[in-house]
């Protein structure tokens, strides 16, 4: 979540890593930018650590993985209310005009979803939205528009932006959604001395064990999100 004038919110994973490295005593400075940025930002060595990616082997030689993930997100997709369509494999979403952000990646969750995202031949059925900071905001609106049909992403992020925008009266969570489940894990900065960067997993690691439970809750609470089974 980007700040604004109206609402200063970072979101659930920017308030816990703020609370975990705040009571180390450090003083977390925030870049906003696309996700494609922050990566080479910390590949680069301008920024220490991302808190949430996917895992990759071919991601280990710029960074470093923590041990402890963020969260592990189910996916659910977003359609208008008086659509019953449901996701039922790959088949079902043919013919559907499908919402996503360019370079975005979902094979870790359905290969199949990906392939069919990449394939040129389903070209005019997916329309990439580009932007710094409203892409999802943007399609949400689309889908209620009728301008596309569904779009996938992490339930929480979800969840919280129909409520933010109150759109639940125009359009719904389909659940289940694509068929795994996603790992995120905070990344660090191979740039970073080596001692320096242990520092840094380690108070990670150690915090993000000591948020779970009743910490955690709170923290879903405020942003008015559930973690639905």
């Amino acid at each position: 979540m980007f700040t604004s004038e109206e609402s200063a919110a970072r979101g659930v994973v920017i308030d816990m890593l703020d609370q975990i490295y705040t009571s180390k005593g450090y003083t977390p400075e925030y870049f906003e930018v696309p996700l494609a940025r922050g990566l080479t930002m910390v590949a680069d060595g301008l920024c220490d650590m991302l808190p949430e990616y996917v895992y990759s082997k071919n991601s280990e030689k710029d960074f470093e993985y923590a041990t402890e993930a963020t969260f592990v997100y189910t996916s659910a997709f977003v359609v208008r209310r008086d659509d019953s369509w449901v996701y039922n494999g790959i088949q079902s979403i043919k013919g559907k005009r499908i919402a996503t952000g360019p370079g975005w990646d979902y094979s870790s969750m359905s290969v199949a979803y990906q392939n069919y995202i990449d394939d040129p031949n389903n070209s005019n059925l997916v329309e990439l939205i580009a932007g710094k900071d409203d892409v999802v905001d943007r399609i949400l609106r689309m889908i209620r528009e009728g301008r596309v049909d569904l779009y996938a992403d992490n339930d929480l992020v979800l969840q919280y932006v129909l409520n933010r925008l109150n759109l639940n009266d125009d359009l719904k969570i389909v659940r289940p959604g694509l068929e795994n489940k996603l790992m995120e894990i905070p990344i660090f900065s191979k740039k970073i001395p080596l001692a320096k960067r242990q520092e840094l997993i380690k108070v990670w690691n150690e915090g993000r064990l000591a948020m779970k439970g009743k910490k955690e809750n709170m923290l879903l609470k405020k942003y008015n999100v559930t973690f639905e089974e």
